[in-house]
């Protein structure tokens, strides 16, 4: 069972890596952040949804369900928000790598609240992002790229981190992935919805190109992304969901570089390997722990 939790952390990195894939072309179709994320949350909840039906897979959940569900959507909007911001700020494969600090924040929040030990590798670890955060957050010449888009993302970070926890540490770790995920679309969509004055806000050009990148948000960015991550977060626990992230903003940087046009520096790389660096660490601090959410048939 372990097994199948790390490949579901792994497509769930993947998949999620390749947002700016998506997103950006949209940008330049006129979308806003906003309108991009609702197209990809509601979309992503209506397909979820039917498909759901098709298999007969009940999506009635208890109040209480529904309340932390919510609150899971809520967190996982302010973070997508905060991460679709930043691409408008700075190259897309930067702002991805930045937001991979949130495995640190995670074991931040976990000896914080949960009281698990904060040892001296994880503080090497807080150290090194920081660095690799310096590094990113400036350009060849020494000047900050961005302070809102370095902002935009540490709020994505946190928020994320935070969402993670929840998952693992409340009664959601117990609600089937799918149903989870789609209160988690659902409530995400309402959100932006909401923000974009009931619709009367939204804008962009409806071309084939454009549906072409909302379906691909929808479908490999939301469903996949976050049916892995459920099914990672409840099998593996948090932690090593965050771990395997690794691969979320390498895939960006990748995607960013090779269709996007944005440039990869020796300062750049000096930054992503001293956050995956820090990530390594932890991994290796938590390579013999147990998991932290129980197997499930």
């Amino acid at each position: 069972m372990r097994s199948r939790g790390i490949a579901c952390a792994i497509a769930a990195a993947v998949s999620y890596g390749m947002n700016p894939l998506f997103a950006v072309p949209l940008y330049r179709l006129g979308y806003t952040p906003d309108g991009v994320l609702f197209f990809r949350y509601c979309f992503a909840a209506v397909l979820l949804g039917v498909w759901c039906a098709c298999r007969k897979k009940s999506l009635k959940v208890s109040l209480a369900e529904f309340g932390w569900s919510s609150f899971a959507g809520l967190l996982f909007a302010i973070s997508s928000l905060s991460l679709f911001a930043a691409y408008l700020k700075m190259d897309a494969g930067i702002a991805s790598t930045l937001l991979f600090v949130y495995p640190v924040m995670v074991a931040v929040i976990m000896a914080i609240c949960f009281h698990e030990r904060l040892s001296w590798i994880t503080c090497c670890c807080i150290a090194l992002s920081s660095l690799g955060i310096a590094l990113l957050g400036r350009n060849q010449s020494g000047q900050i790229i961005s302070v809102a888009g370095i902002a935009f993302v540490m709020v994505s970070a946190i928020s994320y981190a935070v969402y993670l926890v929840s998952v693992n540490r409340s009664r959601m770790r117990t609600m089937p992935a799918e149903k989870l995920t789609f209160y988690v679309l659902l409530s995400g969509a309402i959100f932006f919805w909401v923000r974009l004055r009931f619709g009367f806000a939204l804008r962009g050009d409806f071309c084939p190109q454009a549906w072409c990148n909302i379906a691909g948000l929808a479908l490999i960015c939301a469903i996949l992304s976050m049916v892995c991550t459920n099914l990672a977060l409840q099998t593996v626990g948090a932690t090593v969901t965050a771990i395997f992230g690794a691969l979320e903003p390498v895939t960006a940087v990748f995607c960013g570089v090779t269709v996007l046009g944005e440039t990869l520096t020796r300062r750049i790389l000096l930054g992503i390997v001293l956050i995956l660096a820090a990530v390594i660490l932890i991994t290796l601090q938590n390579s013999g722990k147990p998991s932290a959410a129980p197997d499930k048939e």
